[in-house]
Protein backbone atom coordinates (compact mmCIF):
# COMPACT_ATOMS: atom_id res chain seq x y z
CA UNK A 1 0.00 0.00 0.00
CA UNK A 2 1.53 3.64 -0.44
CA UNK A 3 1.56 5.85 1.84
CA UNK A 4 -1.35 7.57 2.96
CA UNK A 5 -1.83 11.12 2.34
CA UNK A 6 -2.98 14.22 4.40
CA UNK A 7 -3.90 17.66 3.18
CA UNK A 8 -3.81 20.25 6.01
CA UNK A 9 -5.27 23.82 5.92
CA UNK A 10 -3.88 26.60 7.66
CA UNK A 11 -0.43 25.16 7.26
CA UNK A 12 1.74 27.92 7.38
CA UNK A 13 2.50 27.49 11.11
CA UNK A 14 1.06 26.79 14.41
CA UNK A 15 -1.20 23.98 14.37
CA UNK A 16 -1.23 23.45 11.03
CA UNK A 17 2.64 23.48 10.99
CA UNK A 18 2.92 21.45 13.54
CA UNK A 19 1.31 18.86 12.49
CA UNK A 20 2.56 18.44 9.03
CA UNK A 21 5.87 17.76 10.64
CA UNK A 22 4.71 14.76 12.90
CA UNK A 23 2.62 13.21 10.18
CA UNK A 24 5.59 13.45 8.08
CA UNK A 25 7.80 12.00 10.57
CA UNK A 26 5.34 9.17 11.05
CA UNK A 27 5.30 8.56 7.14
CA UNK A 28 2.33 10.21 5.56
CA UNK A 29 2.77 12.11 2.57
CA UNK A 30 1.67 15.98 3.43
CA UNK A 31 -0.14 18.36 1.68
CA UNK A 32 0.46 21.76 3.03
CA UNK A 33 -2.12 24.62 2.29
CA UNK A 34 -2.35 28.30 3.22
CA UNK A 35 -2.01 32.07 1.41
CA UNK A 36 1.64 32.67 3.48
CA UNK A 37 3.33 30.41 -0.23
CA UNK A 38 6.81 31.61 1.61
CA UNK A 39 6.41 29.92 5.12
CA UNK A 40 4.90 26.76 2.97
CA UNK A 41 8.16 26.50 1.03
CA UNK A 42 10.24 26.66 4.28
CA UNK A 43 8.38 24.72 6.01
CA UNK A 44 8.09 22.07 2.58
CA UNK A 45 11.89 22.24 2.52
CA UNK A 46 12.49 21.39 6.62
CA UNK A 47 10.36 18.45 6.16
CA UNK A 48 11.97 17.49 2.64
CA UNK A 49 15.44 17.66 4.51
CA UNK A 50 14.09 15.04 7.09
CA UNK A 51 13.34 13.07 4.42
CA UNK A 52 9.65 13.63 4.72
CA UNK A 53 7.41 13.82 1.39
CA UNK A 54 5.24 16.80 0.60
CA UNK A 55 3.73 19.13 -1.61
CA UNK A 56 2.19 22.70 -0.99
CA UNK A 57 0.06 25.12 -2.68
CA UNK A 58 -1.09 28.31 -2.17
CA UNK A 59 -4.95 28.39 -0.90
CA UNK A 60 -7.16 31.23 0.44
CA UNK A 61 -10.08 28.94 1.92
CA UNK A 62 -12.40 31.60 1.29
CA UNK A 63 -11.92 31.01 -2.34
CA UNK A 64 -13.67 27.99 -3.62
CA UNK A 65 -11.99 27.90 -6.90
CA UNK A 66 -8.49 27.91 -4.83
CA UNK A 67 -9.24 25.08 -2.71
CA UNK A 68 -10.68 23.25 -6.13
CA UNK A 69 -7.23 23.43 -7.33
CA UNK A 70 -5.66 22.03 -3.54
CA UNK A 71 -7.77 18.79 -3.91
CA UNK A 72 -7.56 18.23 -7.88
CA UNK A 73 -3.89 18.64 -8.11
CA UNK A 74 -3.16 16.46 -4.62
CA UNK A 75 -5.20 14.11 -6.79
CA UNK A 76 -3.00 14.35 -9.89
CA UNK A 77 -0.05 13.77 -7.57
CA UNK A 78 -0.33 11.46 -5.24
CA UNK A 79 -3.77 9.93 -6.87
CA UNK A 80 -5.24 9.90 -2.91
CA UNK A 81 -5.99 11.41 0.27
CA UNK A 82 -6.76 9.67 3.38
CA UNK A 83 -7.36 13.08 5.78
CA UNK A 84 -8.03 15.72 5.16
CA UNK A 85 -7.35 18.49 8.02
CA UNK A 86 -9.70 21.90 8.21
CA UNK A 87 -7.08 23.84 10.45
CA UNK A 88 -7.63 27.16 8.92
CA UNK A 89 -9.64 29.67 10.31
CA UNK A 90 -9.36 32.97 12.67
CA UNK A 91 -11.27 34.70 15.65
CA UNK A 92 -11.92 38.58 15.71
CA UNK A 93 -12.30 38.75 19.46
CA UNK A 94 -14.35 42.49 20.22
CA UNK A 95 -17.39 43.43 21.35
CA UNK A 96 -20.21 42.62 18.23
CA UNK A 97 -20.76 46.68 17.75
CA UNK A 98 -17.17 47.33 17.15
CA UNK A 99 -16.68 44.64 14.58
CA UNK A 100 -16.99 45.42 10.94
CA UNK A 101 -19.51 43.51 8.71
CA UNK A 102 -17.48 42.59 5.98
CA UNK A 103 -13.76 42.12 7.15
CA UNK A 104 -14.68 40.82 10.74
CA UNK A 105 -18.17 39.08 10.42
CA UNK A 106 -17.94 37.93 7.06
CA UNK A 107 -14.76 37.04 6.91
CA UNK A 108 -14.63 34.89 9.32
CA UNK A 109 -17.90 33.39 8.29
CA UNK A 110 -16.57 32.34 5.02
CA UNK A 111 -12.88 30.95 6.10
CA UNK A 112 -14.55 29.37 9.15
CA UNK A 113 -17.49 27.87 8.01
CA UNK A 114 -17.67 28.12 4.72
CA UNK A 115 -14.53 27.26 3.62
CA UNK A 116 -14.51 24.27 6.12
CA UNK A 117 -17.81 23.13 4.67
CA UNK A 118 -16.06 23.34 0.83
CA UNK A 119 -13.82 21.66 1.01
CA UNK A 120 -15.08 18.99 2.76
CA UNK A 121 -17.55 18.65 -0.14
CA UNK A 122 -15.06 19.13 -2.69
CA UNK A 123 -13.12 15.69 -0.74
CA UNK A 124 -15.82 13.65 -0.48
CA UNK A 125 -16.32 12.39 -3.97
CA UNK A 126 -13.27 10.88 -3.95
CA UNK A 127 -13.18 9.61 -0.27
CA UNK A 128 -16.46 8.40 -1.43
CA UNK A 129 -15.42 5.87 -4.40
CA UNK A 130 -12.48 4.51 -2.25
CA UNK A 131 -14.79 4.06 0.41
CA UNK A 132 -12.37 5.51 3.13
CA UNK A 133 -11.10 8.61 4.29
CA UNK A 134 -11.51 10.87 7.49
CA UNK A 135 -11.84 14.52 7.76
CA UNK A 136 -11.00 15.73 10.76
CA UNK A 137 -12.11 19.39 12.12
CA UNK A 138 -9.96 21.54 14.16
CA UNK A 139 -12.60 23.58 16.09
CA UNK A 140 -12.34 25.32 19.82
CA UNK A 141 -14.03 25.16 23.36
CA UNK A 142 -15.80 28.08 21.92
CA UNK A 143 -17.84 25.55 20.14
CA UNK A 144 -19.67 25.17 23.26
CA UNK A 145 -19.02 27.88 25.59
CA UNK A 146 -19.12 31.42 23.98
CA UNK A 147 -17.48 34.28 26.19
CA UNK A 148 -18.20 38.02 25.63
CA UNK A 149 -16.49 39.35 22.64
CA UNK A 150 -16.77 35.77 20.92
CA UNK A 151 -20.34 36.03 19.78
CA UNK A 152 -19.63 35.48 15.80
CA UNK A 153 -16.13 33.32 16.37
CA UNK A 154 -18.34 30.74 18.64
CA UNK A 155 -21.26 31.28 16.02
CA UNK A 156 -18.85 29.54 13.38
CA UNK A 157 -17.46 27.05 16.01
CA UNK A 158 -21.18 26.04 16.86
CA UNK A 159 -21.77 25.76 12.90
CA UNK A 160 -18.79 23.66 12.82
CA UNK A 161 -20.23 21.02 15.47
CA UNK A 162 -23.39 20.81 13.77
CA UNK A 163 -22.02 20.32 10.49
CA UNK A 164 -19.77 17.47 11.53
CA UNK A 165 -22.36 15.83 13.26
CA UNK A 166 -24.54 15.47 10.09
CA UNK A 167 -21.99 15.11 7.97
CA UNK A 168 -20.89 11.93 10.16
CA UNK A 169 -24.53 10.36 10.00
CA UNK A 170 -24.04 11.29 6.46
CA UNK A 171 -20.80 9.19 5.63
CA UNK A 172 -20.33 6.62 8.25
CA UNK A 173 -22.65 3.88 6.68
CA UNK A 174 -19.90 4.45 3.28
CA UNK A 175 -16.95 4.03 5.42
CA UNK A 176 -15.74 7.27 6.24
CA UNK A 177 -15.12 9.05 9.26
CA UNK A 178 -15.61 12.29 10.43
CA UNK A 179 -14.20 13.85 13.53
CA UNK A 180 -13.96 17.40 15.51
CA UNK A 181 -11.54 18.31 17.67
CA UNK A 182 -11.94 21.33 20.27
CA UNK A 183 -9.06 22.55 21.89
CA UNK A 184 -8.75 25.55 24.65
CA UNK A 185 -6.21 28.11 25.23
CA UNK A 186 -3.09 27.59 22.45
CA UNK A 187 -0.34 29.08 22.41
CA UNK A 188 -0.30 30.15 18.32
CA UNK A 189 -0.47 33.43 15.98
CA UNK A 190 -4.13 33.29 16.44
CA UNK A 191 -3.83 36.06 19.83
CA UNK A 192 -2.09 38.40 17.26
CA UNK A 193 -4.92 38.76 14.90
CA UNK A 194 -7.91 38.19 17.42
CA UNK A 195 -7.85 42.41 18.21
CA UNK A 196 -8.09 41.54 21.69
CA UNK A 197 -6.60 44.70 23.67
CA UNK A 198 -5.61 43.07 26.93
CA UNK A 199 -5.24 45.56 29.99
CA UNK A 200 -5.67 42.72 32.94
CA UNK A 201 -3.09 40.79 34.92
CA UNK A 202 -5.74 37.54 34.66
CA UNK A 203 -4.15 34.40 32.76
CA UNK A 204 -4.94 31.10 32.06
CA UNK A 205 -2.98 28.60 34.09
CA UNK A 206 0.38 27.45 32.45
CA UNK A 207 -0.93 23.67 32.62
CA UNK A 208 -4.33 24.89 30.89
CA UNK A 209 -2.26 26.82 27.96
CA UNK A 210 -2.19 23.79 24.98
CA UNK A 211 0.97 24.03 23.02
CA UNK A 212 0.52 23.81 18.76
CA UNK A 213 2.16 20.27 19.74
CA UNK A 214 0.21 19.27 21.94
CA UNK A 215 -2.51 20.10 19.46
CA UNK A 216 -1.05 18.18 16.72
CA UNK A 217 -0.23 14.63 18.87
CA UNK A 218 -4.03 14.61 19.51
CA UNK A 219 -4.78 14.84 15.82
CA UNK A 220 -2.50 12.02 15.94
CA UNK A 221 -4.86 10.00 18.30
CA UNK A 222 -7.59 11.03 16.66
CA UNK A 223 -6.43 9.68 12.72
CA UNK A 224 -5.29 6.64 14.09
CA UNK A 225 -8.43 5.54 16.58
CA UNK A 226 -11.11 7.33 14.95
CA UNK A 227 -12.53 9.21 17.59
CA UNK A 228 -15.74 11.13 16.72
CA UNK A 229 -14.77 14.10 19.03
CA UNK A 230 -12.40 15.36 21.45
CA UNK A 231 -12.54 18.13 24.26
CA UNK A 232 -8.97 19.27 25.56
CA UNK A 233 -7.72 19.66 28.07
CA UNK A 234 -9.93 17.56 29.55
CA UNK A 235 -11.06 20.16 32.47
CA UNK A 236 -12.74 22.20 30.10
CA UNK A 237 -15.61 18.72 29.96
CA UNK A 238 -16.33 20.39 33.27
CA UNK A 239 -16.74 23.99 32.44
CA UNK A 240 -18.77 22.49 29.45
CA UNK A 241 -20.98 20.48 31.47
CA UNK A 242 -21.57 24.07 34.49
CA UNK A 243 -22.44 25.79 31.22
CA UNK A 244 -24.80 23.07 29.94
CA UNK A 245 -26.58 22.53 33.37
CA UNK A 246 -25.89 26.13 35.20
CA UNK A 247 -25.66 29.03 32.78
CA UNK A 248 -26.23 31.80 35.40
CA UNK A 249 -22.98 30.97 37.64
CA UNK A 250 -20.79 30.42 34.03
CA UNK A 251 -22.47 34.36 33.30
CA UNK A 252 -21.17 35.02 36.64
CA UNK A 253 -17.68 33.52 36.13
CA UNK A 254 -17.53 35.72 32.64
CA UNK A 255 -18.54 39.07 34.42
CA UNK A 256 -15.41 38.86 36.60
CA UNK A 257 -13.01 38.34 33.79
CA UNK A 258 -14.83 40.15 30.69
CA UNK A 259 -15.94 43.77 30.96
CA UNK A 260 -15.09 46.94 28.14
CA UNK A 261 -12.70 48.47 30.58
CA UNK A 262 -10.65 44.92 31.40
CA UNK A 263 -10.25 43.57 28.48
CA UNK A 264 -10.35 39.80 27.31
CA UNK A 265 -7.71 37.32 29.89
CA UNK A 266 -7.93 34.15 28.18
CA UNK A 267 -8.41 33.24 24.12
CA UNK A 268 -9.60 30.14 23.34
CA UNK A 269 -8.93 29.73 19.61
CA UNK A 270 -6.78 28.12 16.81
Amino acid sequence: MSSPVIVITGASSGIGAATARLFATEGYRVVLAARRIKRLEILATEIKEAGGEVLFFQTDVSQVSQLEHLIEQTLVHYGQIDILLNNAGFGRLIWLDEQDLEEDIATQIQVNVTGVIQASRLVLPHMIKRKCGHIINISSAAGWLAPPTYSVYAATKYAIRGFAEGLHREVKELGLHVSTIYPGAVTTEFNQHAGVDWQTESVAPKWFILSAEDIARSILRVANNKHRELIIPWVLNLVIWLNGHFPSLVDWVSSKYFSRDKGNPIVWGT
